[in-house]
């Protein structure tokens, strides 16, 4: 076992581990550590623990210090020069007409580097430009491409909830969400309904999957006949958030009654289970959409 803490540099960013050097580091403790790109300043957001060797990516580098007022005087006017830096790249790339868009600037603590990152369609020629911003900082210089939802992540915003967004707020790394996951949990493929600021599926789709799944295995399929408290009958829907099915049933006049009976009361007679979603049903029901969506819809299928 080994003793680490876990920093943060950005808001919401990823979580890495450092050895506190026999430090006494508290959480929300600012502190100075050396990375691959340097000395950076970043947050205590987990204070010292034991973990397994093999769960640390070598080498281990330790905390340099705990950051002074010095330290976080600096990591203000590094933010100031940030936006100073921002305004100064936006119009070199008008200048040099390339189709590309500044999303952030970033300077290391130690001024070392300034990394600007930016969205473009394709490949961008920013050959000319790295000269030219090398000569104006007279530092290292790196031009840094992201994803679009690495765009939303960096600039943040409120989503079709009402809250501010996930990724901008907590997310520390995005987990794969697909079109799969949509269809399971019953909702409709409409891009609009689906997908996030960023244009892409929404990170939510990920949160209750597991539970989905794990019902889905037990929900029998709409035509299936099950035996129930109240007899055997005919399953007319299904609900995976109440974990119930609707079935009809002949009373002893026999009428054909309705009843809601939950799952763990359900035994298959015969039918199926609803399982997992099979590509056939998901490509049928994409076609089924209007053009428009269908067109949207396929996009959104390259990001699985």
């Amino acid at each position: 076992m080994i003793t680490v803490i876990g920093v943060r540099f950005k808001k919401a960013g990823k979580i890495y581990y450092f050895s506190p050097d026999n430090l006494d580091i508290k959480k929300n403790t600012s502190v100075i550590v050396e990375t691959a790109r340097g000395v950076e300043i970043g947050e205590c957001v987990i204070e010292s623990k034991q973990i397994k060797e093999e769960d640390i990516v070598a080498p281990l580098k330790n905390v340099l210090r705990i950051a002074t007022e010095d330290d976080l005087k600096k990591f203000e006017e590094n933010k100031a020069k940030e936006k100073e830096a921002f305004s100064i790249c936006v119009n070199k790339i008008e200048q040099h007409n390339l189709k590309m868009k500044l999303i952030d600037v970033e300077y290391t603590f130690d001024n070392n580097k300034v990394i600007f990152y930016f969205t473009a369609d394709g490949r961008v020629d920013f050959r000319e430009l790295v000269k030219d911003l090398a000569s104006i900082f007279r530092t290292r210089i790196e031009l840094r491409q992201i994803g679009v939802r690495d765009e939303a992540k960096m600039i943040g915003g409120l989503g079709s909830c009402g809250r501010a967004m996930c990724c901008s707020t907590f997310l520390g790394d995005f987990a794969p969400v697909s079109i799969k996951m949509a269809k399971e949990q019953n909702l409709s493929l409409n891009p609009t309904k689906i997908s996030g600021i960023c244009g892409r599926l929404m990170c939510c789709l990920n949160y209750e999957q597991d539970i989905y799944e794990k019902i889905r295995k037990e929900l029998p399929k709409v035509q299936s006949i099950v035996n129930t408290p109240y007899g055997k009958g005919e399953v007319l829907s299904n609900s995976v958030v109440e974990e119930n099915v609707k079935v009809k049933i002949k009373n002893k006049e026999g009428e054909d009654i309705i009843k809601k009976v939950s799952i763990n009361d359900v035994e298959m007679i015969s039918g199926s289970y609803e399982g997992s979603i099979s590509e056939n049903e998901i490509n049928l029901d994409v076609e089924n959409n209007n053009t428009e969506d269908v067109d949207m819809i396929k996009k959104l299928f390259k990001e699985e």
